[in-house]
């Protein structure tokens, strides 16, 4: 017989929701070809990923209405083990092939938490007992390729849904996650899906360097100056330069920023550009 301590060393300790200190970057939901919640009569999870995005604090939703595109597009898959394991190492194929080739990817993993676990799930788990497992692709709208990838089996669940449940209850608040907590291949399958979002925010510091700078903020207008008293504009900061045209008093000019001296490059109202004295302008 197994002892007591034999067998609380066998039992899996509750899964919780990773959290993050900041976010990577928004995220645009879409179901994987590999659907399997509909064997269970249960719909799309979008939405209990989604509420782990919010829940985790490690991605924002993207808004559509933004204008701006999504960091990343995030791909859920579900099914039985295999059905899992077959539709990763697809995605191994099209996005890791090339690193896995020139040696570029145990590299590169060695240096994301959880890193050799990704390689070996990459190469599939084996096994002929078939269980509830579920993954998820973090993939790159601009190139299409996977950037990074979690999955999560489960043959028993370990979540407590009752008593709100913590942060997996508020991931089960929703209408969806209502209906996924209300049955036990649900139960096991917001498990699998808990695991495998925590194995993308594992991989935080890696995708932290994909997320693009944000954009410069446009510089302001320089405000227009005037002329003090009727002048000449030079093709350059020099008096004996060429004139390009005669100004007369009060003519709004705007700077360009650049000056050298006691000249100041301006523009005109017609696009001519040119070096006028300082002295002159007000």
């Amino acid at each position: 017989m197994a002892s007591t301590a034999a067998l609380a060393a066998d039992k899996e300790p509750p899964v919780t929701l990773n959290k993050c200190e900041t976010s990577y970057g928004t995220v645009a939901l879409v179901d994987g070809d590999t659907q399997g919640w509909t064997k269970y009569g249960l719909s799309s999870p979008r939405e209990l990923i989604a509420a782990m995005a919010r829940e985790s604090g490690c991605f924002a939703l993207h808004d559509p209405a933004s204008g701006k595109p999504a960091t990343f597009l995030m791909n859920v898959i579900a099914g039985d083990k295999e059905e899992v394991d077959q539709a990763i190492e697809k995605a191994k194929g099209v996005a890791m092939e090339g690193l896995v080739r020139s040696g570029a990817a145990s590299g590169m993993l060695r240096g994301i938490p959880g890193g050799g676990s990704m390689l070996g799930m990459f190469g599939g788990f084996g096994g002929k007992k078939k269980v509830v497992a579920a993954g998820i692709r973090l993939i790159s709208p601009a190139n299409g390729q996977t950037v990074a990838s979690g999955s999560g089996e489960v043959k028993k669940t370990t979540i407590s849904f009752g008593n709100g449940g913590g942060t997996i209850g508020a991931v089960a608040s929703g209408a969806t996650g209502a209906a996924y907590a209300g049955s036990k291949d649900g139960q096991m399958l917001i498990e699998a899906f808990v695991k495998a979002f925590n194995g993308i925010s594992a991989q935080g510091p890696s995708l932290a360097s994909l997320v693009p700078p944000p954009a410069p903020a446009p510089a302001a207008a320089p405000a227009a100056a005037t002329t003090a008293v009727d002048t000449k504009m030079h093709a350059a900061a020099d008096l004996k330069s060429a004139t390009l045209r005669t100004v007369r008093a009060g003519t709004a000019l705007t700077p360009t920023g650049q000056r050298q001296g006691l000249f100041v490059e301006v523009q005109d109202s017609f696009g001519t550009k040119g070096w006028v004295s300082v002295e002159d302008m007000r």
